[in-house]
């Protein structure tokens, strides 16, 4: 049998423990399925004195984690903690700079920092393996860059922040607003310490260009991701959603095009009966469409534990076998830069609005509309309060610059209150 393989752990919260408990309690199946021995000679976390829920006697400790990074005893270098910059950084540059190969969970890291990261990685004859990055424990990452490489990819697509599933899930299930679940979930402890993160969609932007970078062949461009997050959705939204049989999900789409690369996360409505309609709570879905392959469906659990250990686990199991993928699925020098694209698609749009309950209102929004060449499929209304009455339009397909000039006009009616909300109906 091939020497151990040995694991420096960075990170010793939720993720880093989940390792720790797989490493300790599967040694010999982990033994058997490598050809090797995989053992933790050394950790590394802020506070040493805290109870964990697994026996760290055994291994060295590193209050510092570039110093954990550099140790000879070292051969992977897990990075757990998280963080964009600072100590996950550093650490994780100074691994490669030791020759080491790298583990990672941290989206946020690679998604700002994982083309000069892959350039260095691969110039030392390393590898980064991120599969816990993206979707938890569903082996995406595994999938574009090996199962489906022979596929020029056409779409991919998905629901990759479990909280803000969570949440539109329960307030659809529960006939709940917003702002109450929100902290129901914040109490639960499923939201970032800036909840802005998960809710204002940077969290799954961040996979989302990720997943664009390997799918599309190029370097990663996150700073172009469109971002929209959950928050002027209310629970009337979900509700008439529903009587039109669609739900509303915060979607990720990204595309290559004659104009360039097209990446958004924004709440979207789709089919309740499509399998991203059907998807609840914390879960994630990516739907991955090849040229050959057709549509794949990927469904798991986004976060936890176990899920995002697992991914962890699985990184190093490659890395032990001798599997050597480039960190983008193509070399980091050959990755083309991005051309940014605003999305041009035409689609079917949710708008919904309140307006003031006066003679002639209607005919201002359906005029506002129709210069701005949006025409109106379905319009509904919901009941009248205070001399307010609150609008539902489904228009036929539009694109977003026409929806754009179509709210600016409503805007200037001074029939409509406050701010429109419209969500683009996406057909998968």
């Amino acid at each position: 049998m091939a020497a151990p393989l040995r694991l420096g752990l960075a990170g010793l919260g939720t993720v880093g423990i989940g390792v720790v408990q797989i490493v300790q309690k599967h040694a010999a199946m982990l033994a058997a399925r490598a050809g090797r021995e995989i053992v933790i000679t050394a950790v590394s976390a802020r506070d040493q004195t805290r109870n964990r829920a697994a026996d760290l006697s055994g291994y060295a400790w590193e209050a510092d984690p570039v110093a954990l990074a550099q140790r000879d005893d070292v051969d992977v270098f897990i990075e757990v903690m998280g963080g964009h910059d600072g100590p996950a950084k550093a650490a994780t540059e100074a691994a490669i700079a030791a020759g080491k190969d790298v583990v990672t969970a941290n989206k946020a890291l690679l998604a700002h920092h994982g083309h000069a990261l892959a350039l260095s990685a691969e110039a030392a004859g390393r590898v980064i393996r991120f599969e816990a990055a993206v979707a938890g424990g569903i082996p995406v990452i595994k999938a574009l860059t090996e199962g489906l490489a022979a596929n020029r990819m056409n779409r991919v697509m998905g629901v990759m922040n479990g909280t803000c599933n969570y949440i539109l899930t329960r307030m659809e299930d529960a006939g709940l607003p917003y702002a109450q679940v929100f902290e129901e979930a914040r109490q639960l402890g499923y939201l970032e310490a800036d909840p802005n993160l998960d809710v204002g969609g940077i969290d799954a932007g961040h996979k989302l260009a990720l997943l664009a970078a390997i799918a599309f062949g190029c370097q990663v461009s996150f700073d172009a991701v469109e971002l929209e997050g959950i928050g002027a959705i209310s629970i009337d939204d979900i509700r008439h959603a529903a009587d039109m049989d669609y739900r509303i999900k915060l979607l990720g789409v990204a595309r290559m095009t004659g104009r360039g690369l097209e990446q958004r996360m924004t709440p979207c409505l789709v089919p309740m009966g499509s399998p991203l309609g059907q998807l609840s709570g914390g879960t994630n879905m990516v739907v991955l469409e090849g040229d050959s392959v057709g549509q794949i469906v990927l469904r798991g659990a986004g976060a936890g534990m176990g899920p995002t250990a697992s991914a962890v686990m699985g990184d190093v199991m490659d890395i032990a076998r001798g599997v050597r993928v480039p960190v983008f699925g193509i070399a980091a020098a050959d990755l083309a830069v991005p051309v940014a694209a605003a999305v041009a698609a035409a689609s079917a749009w949710y708008v919904r609005m309140t307006l003031i309950d006066k003679p002639g209102a209607l005919a201002k929004v359906a005029a506002a509309l129709g210069e701005a060449g949006v025409s109106i499929d379905r319009m509904r209304q919901y009941g009248h309060s205070d001399a307010q009455a609150r609008v539902l339009i489904v228009t036929h397909k539009a694109t977003r610059d026409d929806v754009n000039d179509a709210l600016a006009r409503l805007a200037a009616t001074a029939v409509v209150l406050g701010a429109p909300v419209a969500l683009r109906i996406e057909e998968v």
